[in-house]
């Protein structure tokens, strides 16, 4: 009989890493179930699950108020599933395993390449020492500008302590906020916003962007210094499209109802914020009730966008829709072939692409039709009109492992709460590692029928 250990080695990579996230959504539920977690009455056991997925899996929806519900040793719980769930929890582990020369298997390997995969990692232990030692000094960074702006409305203690876990949440892309109002109540302070999206940012454009540009402005001598590879450009283009264009949309849409009565400054730093939360993070300096309709379906197209591959966000990720630009512009012309930026894309990521965003375009319908099922169902259409936009904002936002919500999340029942759970978690670990652990890889060699045309469009 196999003992638990070869059990585990047999363990396919795709399960292997779905176990280590349930382990540390699971522990991580019973820490926040205990009583003294909370202040008041315990929390319901599946309301600890639940918060413990959105902070696992970097999301930030909510189901009670953080910063006043949970005790301190709450709050610490939820910043380490925070911390572990945007570094990787799998990557946290070959870490431990690196530096306490237990090996790395095939298996290891494989889970840090789907994470943060686009070029062959020489040293593996070089990588992950770098992505925690530029997580350190990101985050301590942005703790000590956020200090700096919390300290005299809180004191030092508080201050600091409020810094240290909004930089963590922020370069994490998690969302949650110990303010209750999120962080309305600074949406007007310029060190706070440009800290914050700083890190939101940062944390949202992927560990190995930031890894090829320290080596190429600070490592490589100017005369040495290669073009940024087309991963990366890809990444910087598409996430200052997506940041500008939909700060601009944003302003224009809202300058007649939601920013009227603002200053320049502030309805500048309202929208621009909005913009760059929207697709990976999850903190609001608005109530973003105030919001009209096209604004929201903006918003979202940006949550559906979410972050770049090897980041703490989610989404289908800003490669993907670039990639997807491109293939429609490829094929509208009549090209066989998908180019871009003068580089040709293999024709199995031109398949990975376009079955990732089929596969999360379907995701999302479903998920939103179960939900609108389960807490919309005996309401009449009057009663459903506005309730309809909230749960949709919702799903999407609890796929794409965003945090934003219209309110809805308190509105949850139980079986809603269960579906915006697996939402937040198949968000997090990737649909083709969900996808392809569980259904049967294509043979090599498959079945090929006589052709026959249909009609189409």
């Amino acid at each position: 009989m196999p003992t638990p250990v070869q059990k585990r080695k047999s363990l396919s990579p795709g399960l292997a890493l779905i176990l280590y996230y349930l382990s540390a959504i699971c522990l991580g539920g019973l820490a926040l179930w205990l009583p003294f977690a909370v202040n008041g009455e315990p929390l319901g056991l599946l309301d600890a699950l639940f918060t413990a997925t959105s902070a696992q899996c970097v999301t930030g929806l909510a189901v009670v108020d953080t910063g006043t519900r949970f005790t301190l040793f709450g709050q610490l719980v939820i910043l380490a599933l925070i911390q572990v769930g945007g570094l990787g929890i799998t990557t946290f582990s070959v870490y431990l395993f690196y530096y306490l020369r237990l090996g790395v298997g095939f298996r290891g390997r494989w889970i840090i390449q789907e994470t943060l995969h686009h070029t062959p990692v020489a040293s593996l232990g070089d990588l992950i020492r770098g992505i925690f030692l530029l997580t350190l000094v990101i985050e301590g960074v942005g703790a000590f500008f956020l200090s700096v702006a919390f300290i005299p409305k809180l004191g030092w203690i508080k201050g600091i302590y409020y810094g240290l876990f909004h930089s963590v949440s922020a370069f994490c892309n998690a969302g949650f906020s110990l303010f209750p109002d999120s962080l309305v109540a600074y949406r007007d302070n310029t060190l706070v916003n440009v800290t914050i999206m700083a890190l939101i940012i940062l944390g949202g454009i992927g560990f190995l962007v930031l890894r090829e540009l320290l080596e190429r402005f600070h490592r490589q001598p100017k005369q040495q210094r290669r073009n940024l590879s087309l991963h990366t450009r890809l990444v910087l283009w598409t996430t200052g499209v997506l940041i500008l264009g939909g700060a601009v949309l944003i302003g224009m849409l809202e300058y007649p109802s939601s920013l009227k009565g603002m200053g320049p400054a502030e309805g500048f730093w309202v929208a621009l914020f909005q913009s760059v939360t929207a697709r990976t993070a999850g903190f609001n300096t608005i109530d973003l009730n105030q919001f009209e309709v096209p604004t929201l379906f903006l918003m979202l197209f940006l949550m559906f966008v979410g972050a770049s591959p090897g980041s703490s966000g989610g989404g289908i990720k800003t490669t993907s829709l670039a990639l997807f630009v491109a293939i429609l512009h490829s094929r509208l012309k009549g090209n066989r072939h998908t180019n871009i930026f003068r580089r040709t894309i293999p024709e199995d990521l031109v398949t990975r692409t376009l079955t990732l965003v089929m596969l999360a375009a379907l995701l999302a319908g479903a998920s939103i039709f179960c939900l609108l099922a389960v807490q919309l169902t005996g309401h009449s259409f009057g009663d459903s009109r506005g309730a309809f936009m909230s749960y949709v904002f919702e799903a999407i936002s609890a796929f794409a492992t965003v945090g934003l919500s219209l309110g809805a999340t308190a509105k949850l029942v139980p079986l809603g709460k269960v579906i915006v759970m697996l939402l937040m978690f198949v968000g997090r670990v990737g649909l083709l590692t969900m996808a392809f652990t569980f259904a049967e890889r294509t043979r090599q060699n498959p079945v090929v029928y006589a052709e026959e045309n249909i009609m189409i469009g």
